[in-house]
């Protein structure tokens, strides 16, 4: 499963402030929507931060290790989130919202345009009249331009963390290479790689499949701001209106 390594040195390597914005993104962005389903929660941390703002948190993640780490997260905030082990394609058992945000590109982990369609034919289904659907993706210019050859080696006492990026064999897609050194209890280095692929479509695409979902009302952002994606924008958001 990917991230079941990465899950316990996922918050070293992430850029915490990024929480931040997709915070402020979604504040701006929601309306007076309050009961918001979270998808691809990881551990936790955004999920808190809406919590914290008086949100109605649902959060759902595929693994069972991230929710491990999300609950622990929840419980020293001292708020109240149900977390819910699930996958995003099969959304038909988790309930009806006001609101449905996923974030931190994770759309991109779909195998394909059918896969992307069933999440947001998903969403649509479940959420309530005028609910909100706010998610982000890497742009076409992002795994084309920035993300091919990208390396990022991080080291502490206790691990040691590779990333390394290359173009994938798909138009818009790339391969993540991630390799961990993680201390044992007998104090050696045990070695994990996993692969992570992505994948994202042209902004017409994504268009296109949200209004075969049923949304009406879509605005396209880019890069955590209220500006219109440019050919350099790095990371499109989309807030769709049922």
């Amino acid at each position: 499963m990917a991230y079941e390594t990465f899950a316990f040195v996922y918050d070293e390597v992430m850029d915490t402030s990024l929480y931040q914005r997709w915070l402020d993104f979604s504040i701006r962005h929601l309306q007076d929507k309050k009961q918001v389903l979270e998808l691809a929660c990881g551990t936790g941390a955004l999920a808190v931060a809406f919590a914290k703002e008086g949100f109605e948190v649902t959060a759902l993640d595929l693994s069972e290790e991230m929710l491990m780490i999300a609950s622990e997260r929840a419980q020293e905030s001292e708020v109240e989130i149900q977390f819910v082990i699930g996958d995003m394609l099969d959304l038909a058992e988790v309930g009806t919202y006001e609101a449905v945000t996923c974030f931190s590109d994770s759309i991109c982990y779909m195998e394909d345009e059918i896969q992307v369609q069933e999440v947001f034919d998903g969403v649509y289904k479940l959420l309530e009249e005028n609910g909100i659907f706010v998610f982000d993706v890497h742009s076409t210019y992002q795994m084309t331009e920035v993300f091919p050859n990208y390396s990022y080696h991080y080291q502490t006492d206790d691990f040691a963390f590779l990333w390394d990026s290359y173009q994938g064999k798909e138009k818009y897609s790339i391969e993540h290479f991630l390799t961990f050194f993680v201390e044992n209890e007998e104090g050696l280095f045990i070695r994990e790689d996993e692969l992570h692929q992505e994948k994202t479509y042209p902004l017409a695409t994504y268009q296109m499949m949200l209004e075969n979902a049923g949304f009406q009302k879509i605005a396209t952002y880019a890069d955590f701001i209220d500006s219109e994606p440019n050919e350099k924008s790095r990371r499109w958001f989309f807030v769709c209106q049922k």
